[in-house]
């Protein structure tokens, strides 16, 4: 089901695909009693922790620039968002461009510098001339920005997530979903790295999740992140994650749900820990210790 009407995008109540929905009326969660996210599961875990989830959840997180960047990127690649807000200004220090900069803010717009928004173009010109990204991200294909919204069978707990795009599902063609990040390095190797860091196969299951219970695509649907690197010459490199991270990741989003749910139910959200903790030094201390006297 997809659900348009304006009036049903302030107070989420059914499960669906809602098509726009501002991203910041998604992130404010439009769903009475609340609902979790992706991003919201991952920051429920360890290295993270409930308190520090609810925290952010409680209280409005500041801008930060590399956000803007990727907001903007994504707001070029994908043709879709809040519009971006060219500020004539060779960097943030001035008053007259960090006035610019909070307008920006408050209309709802992205603020980006001109040597910024420069970057921001070369890159979307790259990635629509990668033969596969391009051809997933291509006008007329599917839809930008489609917000998911369903119940966790298990716990109960509704579940929201945001598809970078939704393509439309042509009858005997597998369905491929893809999720847009940029990153400093678009290496295997280093994208590896930067999965687990982020979380990102979390985000995998997740999402495949909300397409499952909502009936998008079939057990062949297939979920790619698109990864860019934001310097020249913006390599773009398209990923699928192995069974193994799915499964991991599918693990992970199990317990966070679990964690929300038991937090929601007792209105206790544990912080690290509420005992003394003893604590060994890192494994490197010991060695590095070892070979300076040891020698």
């Amino acid at each position: 089901m997809t659900a348009t009407d304006e009036r049903t995008l302030s107070a989420i109540t059914r499960p669906g695909v809602y098509d726009g929905i501002p991203e910041a009326v998604y992130h404010r969660d439009p769903v009475p009693g609340g609902s979790l996210s992706s991003s919201g599961a991952r920051k429920l875990l360890a290295p993270s922790c409930p308190a520090l989830f609810r925290y952010e959840q409680d209280h409005k997180q500041p801008h930060k620039a590399v956000f803007d960047f990727g907001r903007a990127a994504h707001e070029e690649v994908l043709g879709v968002g809040g519009g971006i807000e060219v500020v004539d200004a060779a960097d943030w220090r001035g008053g007259d461009a960090r006035k610019a900069r909070d307008a920006a803010y408050d209309a709802g717009k992205t603020p980006l510098l001109p040597k910024d928004y420069k970057v921001v173009k070369a890159m979307a010109d790259a990635l629509k001339a990668h033969p596969i990204a391009g051809a997933l991200f291509q006008p007329g294909t599917g839809k930008a920005e489609q917000s998911l919204f369903w119940k966790d069978p298990q716990t109960g707990v509704i579940c929201r997530a945001r598809f970078d795009w939704l393509p439309t599902q042509v009858k005997g063609r597998r369905l491929v979903i893809g999720d847009y990040k940029t990153c400093r390095s678009a290496a295997p190797a280093d994208l590896s790295k930067a999965i687990h860091e982020h979380g990102y196969h979390q985000q995998d299951d997740w999402y495949r999740a909300g397409a499952r219970a909502l009936g998008i695509g079939d057990k062949h649907t297939s979920f790619v992140f698109i990864f860019q690197q934001k310097t020249a010459p913006y390599l773009v490199t398209v990923v699928e994650l192995d069974w193994e991270a799915r499964r991991i990741g599918a693990e992970r989003n199990r317990h966070a749900l679990k964690t929300y749910a038991r937090c929601m139910e007792t209105g206790v959200w544990p912080g690290f820990s509420d005992d003394i903790e003893v604590l060994s030094l890192p494994a490197y201390a010991e060695r590095q210790h070892d070979e300076e006297f040891m020698a």
